[in-house]
């Protein structure tokens, strides 16, 4: 929990000026960007261009800092048709450099392209939208296949596979109706997934493709242009990075399992979840509503000045576990399949 634990970096705006300048050469006005362990800033160069300026929390590895790089530039080299940011070099050619908060304490600060495009949530949800985000996740999965980095199995809380070190959060729920049902899918989870985890694909994905960070053309918002803040990137089973985002999916429709279940169907059909994978992705889907809950209640409590953005996904993460809490997990698990009429052989490779 340290990184999570630990205060986001306050750069004053003239701090933050004078660091672009010095590092990357570029005058510029900067504005603050939210985040939660990072200081994310827009940074606006006088000749128009744009990139985010992002300084690292003290408490983040620089291995992982390192592995959040070197992933996206493999997606620059093997897939450069993808839509993420790129690395934007230091006047010295670097991929990053180090600014000090304090006397004692210095950070990692590295600066990525700005992509332009409009956040899904600020759009009208529709079916079609939803496959171009199920295929848009298959193709980034496919473009991380085989990279490797020795960051890349950092210790993350927002990693659904180890929803189970959450349990000592469970008593700290005031609402005695959300523990019960809190540890109910805690229960499920720790007894039906945790178990059969190990046996699944595992891979480097990027772990937190919601609506905030999906961004489609203004004249087309059924076209992907930009899939962004690669800051949650784990080396993890590959079926969490599909509960993970179909989860999101679940708020906005009478039946709360045609969104997700569009998005599944999509990303299956570029990238196929094998019969294991199916047989858990429904739960770990719960499991991702779980973990948000937990996470997003604790931190709220500890940062009262973030609380808005730590919240924002704490209603949805708690109807989402309300509306499964009565289905059994076959029922589930065939709802969120509907649109998978194939189950593929497990070991299947991407």
């Amino acid at each position: 929990m340290t990184e999570l634990s630990t205060t986001v970096p306050a750069l004053a705006p003239a701090a933050v000026e004078a660091l672009v300048r010095r590092v990357y050469g570029i005058e510029a006005s900067t504005r603050p960007l939210a985040g939660e362990r990072d200081q994310n800033c827009l940074v606006e160069a006088a000749d128009g261009s744009r990139y985010v300026l992002k300084i690292s929390n003290p408490s983040e590895s620089p291995a992982v800092v390192d592995f959040q790089i070197a992933a996206l530039d493999h997606i620059a080299r093997m897939s450069p048709e993808q839509p993420v940011p790129r690395v934007v070099r230091t006047l010295a050619g670097h991929t990053q450099d180090t600014v000090a908060l304090t006397e004692r304490v210095r950070t990692r600060v590295r600066m990525l392209t700005y992509l332009d495009g409009i956040q899904i949530r600020e759009t009208v949800r529709t079916a079609a939208q939803r496959r171009a985000m199920g295929a848009g996740l298959a193709g980034l999965n496919r473009a991380l296949h085989g990279f490797a980095h020795p960051g890349a199995a950092h210790d993350l809380l927002w990693n659904v596979a180890t929803a189970h070190r959450l349990g000592e959060q469970l008593d700290s729920l005031v609402d005695g109706k959300q523990r019960a049902l809190a540890q109910a899918f805690m229960t499920r989870f720790t007894t039906h997934v945790l178990p059969r985890l190990a046996s699944l694909r595992s891979q480097v994905i990027h772990n937190d493709c919601h609506l905030y960070n999906v961004l489609v053309a203004p004249n087309d918002q059924a076209r992907i242009v930009g899939i962004i803040d690669f800051g949650d990137m784990v080396h993890a089973p590959l079926v969490g990075e599909v509960a993970t985002a179909a989860a999101f999916h679940m708020a906005g429709n009478a039946d709360p399992f045609e969104g997700p279940a569009q998005f599944v169907a999509a990303y299956h059909a570029v990238l196929p979840l094998t019969g294991a994978e199916q047989e858990v992705v429904a739960d770990l889907l719960a499991t991702r509503h779980l973990i948000t809950a937990l996470i997003s209640e604790w931190r709220a409590a500890r940062y009262p000045e973030n609380r808005a953005y730590i919240m924002r996904h704490n209603p949805a993460a708690w109807e989402g576990l309300a509306q499964m809490a009565d289905l059994s997990r076959d029922t589930a698990r065939d709802r969120l399949l509907a649109g998978v009429n194939v189950h593929v052989p497990t070991g299947a490779t991407p």
